[in-house]
């Protein structure tokens, strides 16, 4: 096994001062020494983008929709981060967004294009506006979909770049990067608001991460704080095997019995998806008996979408250090 990749350490003036107060922020976005301890799990890609990749920047994983990742920069740098081998690596060249897109007016099956990375909030206004008007300009499209954490790393250039997702032809969804309540300062707040107040429809993407959020009150309150916030949770993810994250991940079957707790005392407007993204390109599936079931191993048998089966490994328990509350 190979030592990690060292991520830099990057934050924001705003979150630092956050992580001085939250045990939860800093432990997100400090780097710490575990990260330089390999696991025989670790994967360079651990979603397979690669694998479905027809273009430099495009990924075609299901039929209906692409991702499109025209940055691979962020403010901050999350240490959990899946794609953290690729972090800092630039952006798009004018060149690849015109074949990509080119790419989605091939296709009428195409009906949501998602803008990722990186974090597309960090573009440019001029530029994000522009793409998001070459994207309203393919007929077939009917949502524009920005996966961002920018409201969180820094709040006011969020609101800033808000002006720059007005309302076109396809409808605009913002999916927010959020994992514990803490990072839902006054300042975040309002960023959320000026989303909203630009058309934005809001979701929520929450990784499951020990010592920040592995407890079913640390859940409960972020989502209910969410839905009251005007953001609908999306998807709870079980943490992806990017090296140097060993520390972070949560054994499946405890991710599953947080879920069914929520699942017992949260209404539906605040109850997310759980969702494990199979190694290699093979999709993503909740992780219900539906497509999850133990394996004679230890580990998991897992359905894709396609109804294919893949091995998934058991999980240790990680060695955490801070507490979801910041109590131990």
């Amino acid at each position: 096994m190979s030592t990690p990749r060292a991520l830099p350490e990057s934050l924001t003036p705003h979150l630092r001062a956050l992580a001085a107060r939250s045990p939860a922020v800093a432990r997100q976005f400090v780097a710490a020494a575990e990260e330089s301890m390999a696991s025989p799990f670790d994967l360079a890609d651990p979603i397979g983008d690669a694998a479905k990749s027809p273009l430099p920047g495009l990924v075609h994983r299901y039929p209906d929709r692409v991702l499109l990742l025209p940055t691979m920069a962020c403010a901050a740098h999350c240490r959990f981060c899946f794609r953290r081998d690729r972090l800092g690596e630039g952006r798009m060249t004018a060149a690849e967004i015109a074949a990509a897109l080119d790419y989605v007016a091939a296709r009428p099956q195409i009906h949501e294009v998602i803008l990722s990375g990186g974090d597309p909030l960090t573009l440019p206004a001029a530029e994000l506006a522009a793409l998001l008007a070459r994207i309203d300009a393919i007929p077939s499209v009917e949502v524009a979909r920005l996966h961002t954490r920018l409201p969180v790393h820094d709040p006011a250039r969020a609101r800033r770049a808000a002006a720059a997702l007005a309302a076109g032809r396809a409808a605009r969804w913002v999916a927010v990067h959020v994992n514990h309540a803490d990072e839902l300062t006054a300042e975040t707040r309002a960023a959320l608001a000026a989303l909203r107040g630009a058309g934005c429809f809001l979701v929520s993407q929450t990784v499951l991460l020990a010592g920040v959020n592995d407890s079913v009150e640390t859940l409960s309150a972020l989502f209910r704080a969410l839905v009251a916030l005007g953001v609908k949770p999306y998807y709870l993810h079980h943490p992806d095997r990017a090296a140097g994250t060993e520390h972070f991940r949560v054994p499946l079957a405890r991710g599953r019995e947080i879920m069914e707790s929520l699942r017992g005392g949260l209404s539906g407007l605040a109850l997310p998806a759980y969702i494990l993204d199979i190694p290699g390109g093979h999709g993503k599936v909740w992780a219900t008996d539906a497509f999850v079931a133990p394996a004679a191993d230890g580990g998991w048998n897992v359905r894709a979408p396609d109804g294919s089966l893949h091995p998934y490994p058991a999980d240790a328990p990680a060695a955490t250090t801070v507490a979801p509350d910041g109590a131990k």
